[in-house]
């Protein structure tokens, strides 16, 4: 990072400077939000901006996907998130002359994303053409407390002379208003790149009411084919010494206040906007407009201040229970910070909605919500703020009749969650990669029973969680198959009858529509397991509840049997050959795509090959086998997941944010110390780097959960499977300590982690926590310390791995594995040729 513009600074990112060079990407970092609410860090004035930005969670437009060709069963409604109206503006005139920050001379400033406030700042000085010095403040923060409520304040000053000010106060329709400031190739997602989010080609958004009078403006719309209903309203209190005129205009897309003012040298106008959102699937928008009524009534009632200290309390209690302290490590530490911030920014107030994967920072992929949210953000949440990944997993069960109804469409019984959806429906236009993805159900379970494990909530297990895991698991049973051994099958898959299950896609998108792909059967399996003892459990807790749950889904003791021998001979592949696993049961077959000898400037691969040519090698986008050897970790010996990490790693291509965190997870486990604190930096610096040049688009959220993962999983060492509790930590060499708090069953424990010790504070609840230290309990009450003394820190094994492939290997016919590039560009000559086959 350029730390002159960027200085560390633990607590906050701060910039010293403005740049038109990555205003996209500033945009994206600077956003405000709670889950609900969102704001992109676009300056008041509306100029510069390359894509403004304001989003509400779940507030989506419909479209009929129109398929080349189209088949039975393709997803047939996309849905995407709709930029609501943009409350954020207020421009600022002096003598006339507008305040644009990419033209102005600018004598100071400064930006500031207060990680502990929770709000965003901005302070700087101008000097007009005039030659008159004007000093400029706001705030801008979205309450954690009142989820429907932002607060922006705007403080003018004039440093030196007298001169009329005007502050231009506005909610502008730019989803479908005329945006005078659109840039075509730059603004709102507009590419060929497949990650970002399209445009709509007529109006979206359409009028039902507008008003305005001297402090309130009002936009009221209904979303023309998803019948979504929203309404926004802008409550404005100026405070000045000065002369005031108010002129007021209100429209379809615009309404606004413009305040002209005789301003003073020396005198300070202060403008507070108070600003709620209320949407609904069908509410009509009069409705909406009294709930932004009793809001704001609120709002000004309470007052601004009382709003920024509730805010201060919450993001307290926040960092209380989820700051990680890498001591000694200043720039890391804010780094650390800056993603934990924006988890909370993405989650925190989500309520009745699942978590996008780009929060609400961004259009990229259209607001969808994926399985990143329960394997990379929900564990986070289960483990600090256990209440929001309960509203995570309450939504899945929302979404439920939705994945019945699309099991059912793919001729299965259960339900199949989708790959991509925002209202439940699967909206994945590309099958291979979208709905091919069967894990989801496993995914979701394993979200499921994290958090169940770790808070002992038993109540949810039995009134929602139980239903979900039966419908994943008869999904499983149905879609997989038995096959018996004949003749040469018993080598490969045993001597007893096995489960398969063929036609699927696992997290790599760069293989699809496979046989046995481990990830999914080994998921399949936790999750067949999983439901099988949670009938179990139900049963023995309360048998009336049991009954009525049989009854209730139409649940036979034979079917849970059948889970229960299906999970037990799941085919698991494995070659003997090279002693790893395959990804998928023809995986070795393919030839291996050299990526160190593939050019920088041909990645990421899915923006320069044909799926098809990708397809066709042993190549990943992200972790597939290696995620699966973290999730599942009890399942595989440690000589399995050092061998299969050594063969993946050189493969992986990581063009992924997904695949770093748990790359640098399983190095750390292995022994790689060195690649592993390479992989957390970069999963560390996806955003603030912008690594993968698409920041512009919104944050990567399950990175930012992938990077709390990396913290305490990787290098602390956590792991919880069966419900247990257990630590074998991997500090990195040059680091003094590691310190994070975890709640367990209602219990906070902090635990510190040292190069010769590992002491855990039993800092709240009045429970006892039992821990595992590499194979030994120890308990820690209420108030007490136990530190545990640790002889080394894993194995280390010293270097990085490289891209280079591990080649040369024989398959089971003897054949043997060869590399290769498919670029006619840049062909090989007859001594590179020769030195793949080696």
């Amino acid at each position: 990072m350029d730390r002159s513009r960027f200085p560390v600074d633990e607590w906050a990112l701060r910039e010293t400077a403005h740049r038109p060079q990555d205003l996209g990407t500033t945009e994206t970092l600077f956003a405000v939000g709670n889950g609900y609410l969102g704001m992109r860090g676009n300056p008041e004035e509306g100029r510069d901006a390359v894509q403004h930005g304001t989003f509400i969670n779940g507030f989506h437009e419909t479209w009929e996907i129109h398929h080349a060709e189209q088949a039975f069963g393709f997803a047939r409604t996309g849905q995407t998130l709709v930029n609501v109206p943009d409350a954020k503006v207020m421009k600022i005139y002096v003598d006339d002359e507008p305040l644009i920050l990419g033209t102005a001379d600018l004598e100071s400033y400064e930006r500031t994303l207060d990680f502990a406030a929770g709000v965003l700042r901005r302070s700087l000085v101008w000097r007009t053409p005039a030659g008159k010095r004007v000093k400029v403040d706001s705030t801008r923060m979205v309450s954690m407390t009142e989820r429907h409520l932002a607060v922006l304040e705007l403080e003018v000053t004039m440093l030196e002379g007298d001169a009329p000010i005007v502050v231009s106060s506005q909610v502008l329709n730019r989803q479908d208003g005329e945006d005078e400031y659109h840039v075509a190739d730059a603004a709102m997602g507009e590419s060929r790149d497949p990650r970002k989010a399209g445009r709509f080609s007529g109006r979206v958004l359409v009028p039902q009411e507008h008003h305005a009078d001297t402090d309130r403006i009002f936009l009221g719309y209904r979303c023309r084919n998803s019948a979504m209903t929203l309404a926004v309203c802008a409550h404005h209190d100026l405070e000045t010494t000065d002369e005031v005129e108010r002129v007021v205009r209100s429209e379809d897309d615009l309404g606004k206040i413009a305040f002209r003012i005789d301003a003073h040298e020396g005198v300070t106008t202060k403008l507070t906007k108070m600003v709620t959102y209320h949407t609904s699937r069908g509410v009509p928008v009069r409705e909406l407009s009294d709930r932004c009524d009793r809001t704001l009534d609120r709002a000004v009632r309470h007052g601004a201040a009382a709003y920024k200290e509730d805010q201060r309390r919450w993001f307290d209690h926040f960092w209380t229970s989820s700051d990680v302290v890498v001591e000694g490590q200043p720039a890391l530490q804010q780094a650390v910070r800056f993603n934990l911030f924006h988890l909370a920014q993405a989650a925190a107030r989500s309520d009745q909605q699942g978590v996008p994967a780009k929060g609400v920072t961004g259009n990229g992929y259209e607001g969808h919500y994926f399985w990143d949210t329960e394997v990379y953000v929900v564990p986070f949440l289960v483990y600090t703020m256990p209440e929001i990944a309960r509203n995570c997993l309450h939504f899945r069960s929302r979404m439920l009749p939705a994945a019945r109804d699309r099991a059912h469409e793919l001729a299965q019984v259960g339900a199949l969650y989708p790959w991509r959806t925002i209202n439940g429906e699967e909206a994945s236009a590309y099958y291979a990669a979208g709905t091919a993805q069967v894990h989801i159900d496993a995914d979701v379970a394993y979200a499921l029973s994290k958090y169940v494990d770790a808070t002992g909530d038993t109540g949810f297990l039995m009134r929602d969680g139980v239903d979900i895991l039966v419908e994943t698991a008869r999904l499983y049973a149905d879609l997989g198959f038995w096959r018996h051994p004949v003749n040469g099958d018993a080598e490969k898959y045993g001597h007893g009858p096995t489960f398969h299950i063929h036609g699927v896609t696992g997290p790599d998108e760069y293989t699809t529509v496979v046989n046995n792909n481990l990830f999914t059967n080994v998921m399949a399996r936790f999750n067949l397991e999983r439901a099988v003892r949670a009938v179990d459990e139900v049963r023995d807790a309360d048998p009336v509840e049991h009954e009525r749950m049989m009854k209730r889904l139409g649940l036979r003791c034979e079917e849970v049997q059948e889970w229960r021998e299906a999970a037990e001979a799941m085919c698991i592949p494995y070659d003997g050959n090279l002693g790893i696993h395959p990804q998928d049961e023809h995986f070795l077959d393919r030839e291996v795509w050299d990526l160190s000898r593939t050019p920088a400037e041909l990645r990421p691969l899915l923006l320069h090959y044909h799926p098809l040519v990708i397809y066709r090698f042993q190549v990943l986008k992200q972790a597939d086998v290696v995620l699966a050897l973290f999730l599942q970790g009890d399942r595989f010996t440690a000589e399995e997941k050092r061998a299969d990490f050594e063969y993946y790693d050189p493969i992986t291509t990581g063009d992924s944010t997904l695949s770093a965190v748990v790359q640098s997870v399983m190095a750390a486990e292995v022994g790689y110390h060195q690649q592993s604190l390479s992989y957390f930096r970069k999963a560390l610096y996806v955003d603030l780097l912008d690594l993968h040049h698409n920041v512009v688009d919104g944050m990567h959220v399950a990175s930012a959960g992938g990077v709390w993962s990396a913290l305490v999983s990787g290098f602390g060492g956590m792991r919880d499977h069966g419900g247990e509790l257990s630590f074998d930590p991997r500090l990195p060499v040059d680091w003094p300590a590691l310190t994070f708090p975890l709640l367990w069953h209602g219990n906070r424990l902090r635990v510190r982690v040292t190069q010769d010790a590992i002491t855990f504070v039993g800092e709240s609840g009045d429970g006892t926590v039992t821990v595992d230290v590499r194979g030994t309990s120890y308990d820690v009450g209420p108030g007490e310390t136990v530190e545990v003394p640790l002889e080394h820190q894993g194995p280390r094994i010293d270097g990085m791995l490289g891209d280079r492939p591990l080649i040369g290997g024989r398959r089971a016919d003897g054949s043997r594995i060869t590399a290769g590039v498919p670029s006619p560009s840049y062909p090989m000559d007859e001594a590179e040729h020769a030195d793949h086959l080696v």
